[in-house]
């Protein structure tokens, strides 16, 4: 006798927005080293240098800058471009790793500019080349690009140092993203500064595994959107015995690890203060667990720029920036949509907390921005 078809059940996006709290550190701040938490979350964006160090923050009961300081310098901790292309810091571990999975992201990402232009260059050449270049000291883009130009014409510099970016896996090397440091974009390959080579598997099942523990439940698109690759159904076919299976309030799949978090709709959602770039901003294809579309632009450009953020109630209530002036460090805070008295309160008593880990020293001051 079979047995009676179950339908799943219905995850509302205050669930989900629940679940995406938890699994980020954003409910209860995660008593955790500074290692264990970014391979959790598998990295955090790093585009901004110093956004990583106020991600961890924001998720950390304690957190000690310098500390990550000392993970990059010691080679602990790296940043390069994986998912989506983007820069990330992420553990040397997963750096190995994942970059051979992402490999197809980095590929699309170019193929309509600089692969277009480049399409007679030769590939391994321009590699071998390039490789020799880094590892003798590491460059900035612009200078490898130079530096290659003489033996690839009549290709543009630039051109030629966007295919060694995603064909060789380019680690930027520190001072760049110390705290309190800043250098320029300088990079060697991953291999040379980490001693050790990429891992050879470049199937995705078990980034797919983390990414639902870290923002799942999700769907497909959810996915894809995270990671940048396509293809994924026969990873996802040939997971999906040990996944959990969801819809969301539109009637799509959701998928899930057995293990996933799933507090109550009604669980406290303290305020928080997100980094720019922040990865719990870009890491589904529906974005409503996390804030109103139409407040989109109001923080994530056309260009891809995306603002520091105030999350109220677990969703994105307001924009803010750190503004310097002598002495003084103001924290400017523009809701995206009118704060009740008591939001704008415990608003406050986390700007002004944020602003003691941002600028020590400095007179502080919140300054809600109508």
């Amino acid at each position: 006798m079979s047995r009676p078809h179950t339908a799943p059940e219905v995850l509302s996006t205050r669930r989900l927005n629940r679940a995406l709290l938890a699994r980020q550190g954003l409910l209860d701040p995660w008593n955790a080293g500074i290692l264990d938490t970014i391979q959790r979350l598998i990295g955090l964006q790093s585009q901004a240098p110093h956004a990583a160090y106020a991600g961890l923050w924001t998720r950390l009961a304690e957190f000690d800058p310098n500390e990550l300081s000392a993970l990059l310098a010691d080679r602990q901790v790296v940043r390069i471009a994986l998912m989506r292309s983007t820069l990330f810091l992420v553990s040397a571990a997963d750096c190995l790793a994942l970059r051979p999975v992402m490999q197809q992201a980095s590929v699309r990402a170019i193929a309509s500019s600089a692969g277009k232009r480049t399409r007679e260059v030769d590939l391994a050449r321009l590699m071998r080349r390039a490789r020799e270049l880094l590892e003798r000291e590491p460059l900035t883009l612009a200078e490898l690009g130079v530096m290659l130009e003489p033996d690839f014409p009549p290709y543009a510099p630039a051109d030629l140092a966007t295919l060694v970016r995603v064909g060789l896996p380019l680690v930027q090397v520190p001072p760049r993203g110390l705290w309190g440091r800043s250098g320029r974009s300088r990079h060697t390959t991953a291999e040379s500064w980490l001693g050790r080579p990429l891992g050879a598997d470049s199937a995705p099942d078990e980034a797919i595994l983390r990414y639902l523990q870290a923002f799942g439940p999700a769907t497909v698109s959810d996915i894809q959107t995270w990671s940048g690759l396509t293809g994924l159904r026969a990873a996802i076919e040939r997971l999906r015995p040990g996944l959990r299976s969801f819809r969301n309030e539109r009637g799509q799949e959701l998928l899930d690890v057995a293990n996933g978090l799933l507090p109550g709709e009604d669980t406290d959602a303290p305020v928080r203060i997100l980094p720019e770039f922040d990865n719990c901003l870009l890491s589904h294809a529906d974005r409503s667990r996390i804030f109103d579309d139409r407040h989109r632009m109001r923080f994530i450009t056309q260009n891809g720029l995306v603002s520091s953020t105030v999350l109220v109630d677990g969703f994105v209530a307001a924009t803010c920036r750190v503004h310097r002036a002598q002495d003084r460090a103001s924290l400017l805070v523009e809701p995206l949509a009118p704060l009740r008295r008591q939001d704008r309160s415990a608003v406050r008593l986390e700007g002004l907390r944020c602003l003691a880990f941002l600028a020590q020293g400095a007179k502080h001051e919140v300054v809600f921005v109508e």
